[in-house]
Formats: structure tokens, C-alpha cells, sequence
């Protein structure tokens, strides 16, 4: 859009008498402050006074600009446009939306509309201007971005933000547009998480190589589920929740990116996400290829995804499978190791705490899961246990032995790989409960896994970049519809 000097003087003088009257409004008030005389009360009101002020001059400043975009006469638009759907007719006066909200409050947009020319085929009316400003349910993109963040945010409720608009931006919305724009928003926005999240693994990975160090940089990928209550019934169901972390050559985490999906039987859709996102990061990485770990406990989805899935995995540019080391988690280990002391020492013992923390110990040297259940069979053989501890004592025996290959931590150590997985627990925890499991909360799974794809955006350290990707795609398909302006130098109708 060209833009001449007598119009950008135009504008600037407009501009000026627009803020006059609150530059004076501002000067008044200042004036008051300083003959009240400072104190903390006075202090606070001007400050307060002053905000308000501001904004309600940033709000006359958009909303003027924002009208000045269309030419002011209809007849010098264009008559028709083409659009998908086909030609469109130039109504023959503009009309008002005045619910256009913005970070400075609601603002009232004068806007062109076009009308499809087969009334009876019921397309909507166009508003080109409105498409090309990016509103998002009569939301401009800045605020749309501030309700939806504020909705992935920890602790957040629909009520917390509706007053955090009202107070920060001067908008008052009801839950209905608060939940509309951020299901607008995370439908716009999640098609370009997965491109985000291999850029960001990607840009780790290659800091992680540069590190110091004698290790190979590590990719390790965590998963577990989690209980969450869901609507009509009320019922607990297990959601899942996954993470791929990169861990420099001294074994340091560098950072992680997040994923996470509502109740399902059989979980498929983490597993194909989990799946696709590891493949379009080794496809995406030019480098060699670091050392890949998969570190959960020994739930049934999460065995089963290493057995079914991850094992068979084969690099996407090589063709070779990859060499995946599957640890399990040293602190579910550890519990086996408590519950079978108190099987053979009795519960609450300060006998079993001795022996229990011995084993923990020793669980992490050469061979340690085969010495601690040495130990602990040569005991078991001595002691007398009921029938319930005789069954505890070997639930928790063949926990261990059975996945005795996935035990080794002190090769595990000395290769500085990680032996616990803290970081997708505390992934249930961020994703989920800070959010999603505050008092009294019950979610249906589509409003649940809306906020769910935006906390793992946000958590993941995506959000800014993807945001302005999204909104670059918004600006390539508002260029197919005209952005009509006097103020251009050859308006079109595309």
C-alpha cells in the first residue's frame, strides 16, 4: 500500500486533535496530583487515572485508523470481487460493527460489505476489511492472543481472564465469545505446532552438540498418563501426556516440548502425534544422530508403545531402525524395592527403611538389579511372611526381574543418561493438573483438549513464533481478497 505525503500529514493531524484532548485531560490531571501532594493513596489514584487515560488515547487512535483503511465513499471501492466461493456485489453503504474488541478496549469499525450475487445460494456477506485486519470473532489478532495465552496459563479460569480483560484492556466479554475465541485461535493454531516444536528441537540439538562435553547429546522421550474428570459423568479416565527432551553432552537438560491428549481407549492419537513429531525431527536434523532414550515407567501403554511402535521405528531418511535405549524410570524401581522390605521386615520398620535405602543404593552399581534381588531372596528364604506379604514380596520380585534389561543404571550413569523420568511427571503436573484439575473443574474432552494444545504451544516455548507464523498464513489468504483503500495506489478487486 503506497501511502502519499499529504495523506500521512492528513492522518498525522487527525491523529494530533484526536490525543489533544487527552493530552489536556492528562495535564489536568497531573495539576490535581501535585496540589493533593504526594502521597501513597493519591499516588495510586493518579497512576490508576493515568492508565486509563492512555489507553482510552491508544483506543481513539486505533479506531481512527482502522476506519481510515476503506475509502469514506462506497462508489469509489470497487463494484465487484471474486472470492472462492465466487462474485461478490458492493453494498451501498457501509455499516457499523461496534463490538470490535482490541488491547485498548471496544472500538466501533465502519466497514464495506459485499453481498454474494445469488442471494438464494446463502453465502454470508464479506467484510473485507475486517478479513485482512485478522478479527478472530470480532477480536483483533492482539487481544484474541493475550484472552488465549491468559487461558493456557496455570491457575487460569473463565473467570480470572473475563476479569483480566475487563480490567487490563477495558473489554467485557461472557464466557460463550471468551470460549469462541479461544477455540477459534487453537483451531488456527495447532495444524503449525508440530512444525514449531521440530524447529525448537532442532535449534536445542544443535546447541547440544556444540556443548562441552564427552557424550553424545541425548533425545529422550518420556510418556504416562494421568486421571482426568470428564463430563456428562463425571468419571476419571486416563489422558496421556508425552515429552521429548534434549540433554546436552555433560547429560544437562537443555529443554523439552510437550505434548498432550484427552481420554481415549488405546491412546492412538498420542501415539501417531508421538510418532509423527519424533519422525519430522529426525528428518529434520542434518546432523549425527544423538543418542536416543525412552524413559517412562512400566505402564501397559506406555510398554506397549516401545514394543509395538518405537523398537521398529526406522530413521526417515536412512531407512536404518533406530537405536533406542529403554530405561525404566529409577524412582519406580525404588518403590518395588520399599514395597518389599516392608514385605519381609513388616510396614513402618526401621529394619525395612535400613534395608530399603541399602538397595537403593546399591540398585545404582555394576549389576546392582541382580544383587538387590540376591539380597532380597536370601532373606525371604530366612523369614516367615502371611500369605498377603508373601504376595506383595513377589509382585514386587518380579517387577524387577522381569525387566531386569531396562535396570542397568550404572551403565546408564557413566554414559550420563538420564535415569529418571521427573520431567514427563512433572509434565502431568504442568500440563494437566495446574490447569486442568483446579477445584471443582470437569471438562468435556473437546473444550478439554483445546486447552490442552495451547498449554503445550506455551509450554513448549513455541507460542510466539508460531503465532506469528499463523498470522502470516492469515496475511496469505487476506491477500486474495481486496484490501480496499483509497490511500493505494491502484485498488483492485482480486
Amino acid at each position: 500500500m503506497q501511502y502519499g505525503t499529504l495523506a500521512r500529514v492528513a492522518l498525522a493531524s487527525a491523529i494530533f486533535k484526536l490525543l489533544l484532548d487527552i493530552i489536556q485531560e492528562i495535564c489536568k490531571l497531573a495539576s490535581r496530583f501535585i496540589q493533593a501532594g504526594p502521597t501513597p493513596q493519591t499516588a495510586w489514584d493518579f497512576e490508576r487515572e493515568l492508565a486509563q487515560l492512555l489507553r482510552e488515547a491508544g483506543r481513539r487512535v486505533l479506531e481512527h485508523v482502522y476506519n481510515r483503511i476503506e475509502p469514506e465513499l462506497p462508489q469509489n471501492a470497487p463494484h465487484y470481487l471474486e472470492s472462492e466461493a465466487g462474485r461478490y456485489r458492493r453494498l451501498l453503504a457501509k455499516t457499523a460493527n461496534p463490538h470490535v474488541a482490541t488491547l485498548f478496549g471496544k472500538i466501533k469499525l465502519c466497514r464495506l460489505g459485499y453481498r454474494f450475487v445469488h442471494r438464494e445460494a446463502g453465502e454470508r456477506t464479506l467484510f473485507p476489511l475486517e478479513m485482512a485486519l485478522g478479527l478472530i470473532k470480532n477480536a483483533t489478532p492482539a487481544l484474541a492472543e493475550v484472552a488465549a495465552r491468559s487461558m493456557a496459563r496455570a491457575g487460569a479460569t473463565q473467570g480470572t481472564v473475563l476479569a483480566r480483560l475487563w480490567e487490563e484492556h477495558g473489554v467485557r466479554w461472557g464466557v460463550e465469545t471468551l470460549r469462541a475465541v479461544t477455540a477459534e485461535l487453537e483451531a488456527r493454531m495447532s495444524p503449525l505446532r508440530r512444525a514449531a516444536q521440530v524447529e525448537q528441537v532442532r535449534q536445542w540439538l544443535d546447541w547440544a552438540w556444540k556443548s562441552p562435553g564427552t557424550q553424545h547429546p541425548t533425545l529422550s522421550v518420556g510418556r504416562d498418563g494421568i486421571t482426568l474428570a470428564t463430563r456428562p459423568h463425571g468419571f476419571f479416565e486416563v489422558a496421556t501426556v508425552s515429552t521429548v527432551t534434549v540433554y546436552d553432552r555433560q547429560g544437562q537438560r537443555v529443554g523439552s516440548v510437550y505434548l498432550g491428549f484427552v481420554p481415549e481407549a488405546g491412546q492412538q492419537t498420542m501415539t501417531d502425534e508421538l510418532t509423527a513429531l519424533l519422525l519430522a525431527i529426525l528428518e529434520a536434523w542434518p546432523g549425527r544422530l544423538p543418542r536416543l532414550v525412552y524413559l517412562t515407567d512400566a505402564g501397559e501403554q506406555e510398554c506397549s508403545y516401545f514394543s509395538r511402535v518405537l523398537r521398529w521405528l526406522q530413521h526417515p531418511r536412512t531407512g536404518k531402525r533406530l537405536p533406542w535405549t529403554r530405561i525404566l524410570d529409577y524412582y519406580h524401581a525404588s518403590q518395588r524395592l520399599t514395597e518389599m522390605a516392608e514385605a519381609l521386615f513388616g510396614s513402618h520398620s526401621r529394619e525395612a527403611a535400613c534395608w530399603a535405602r541399602r538397595m537403593r543404593k546399591l540398585l545404582k552399581q555394576r549389576n546392582g538389579v541382580f544383587r538387590v534381588l540376591h539380597s532380597a531372596a536370601a532373606i525371604g528364604a530366612r523369614r516367615s511372611m502371611t500369605s498377603c506379604q508373601r504376595k506383595q514380596y513377589q509382585r514386587a520380585y518380579n517387577y524387577l526381574r522381569r525387566r531386569s534389561r531396562y535396570l542397568r543404571y550404572h551403565e546408564y550413569r557413566r554414559a550420563q543418561l538420564p535415569i529418571g523420568s521427573g520431567v514427563t511427571e512433572a509434565a502431568a503436573k504442568t500440563l494437566f493438573t495446574q490447569r486442568l484439575k483446579l477445584s471443582g473443574m470437569r471438562w468435556s474432552k473437546p473444550g478439554a483438549q483445546v486447552i490442552l494444545n495451547l498449554r503445550a504451544i506455551f509450554l513448549s516455548g513455541v507460542w510466539s513464533p508460531l503465532y506469528r507464523s499463523m498470522l502470516g498464513s492469515m496475511s496469505n489468504r487476506a491477500a486474495a481478497t481486496p484490501v480496499l483503500s483509497h490511500l493505494s495506489a491502484t485498488p483492485k478487486a482480486a
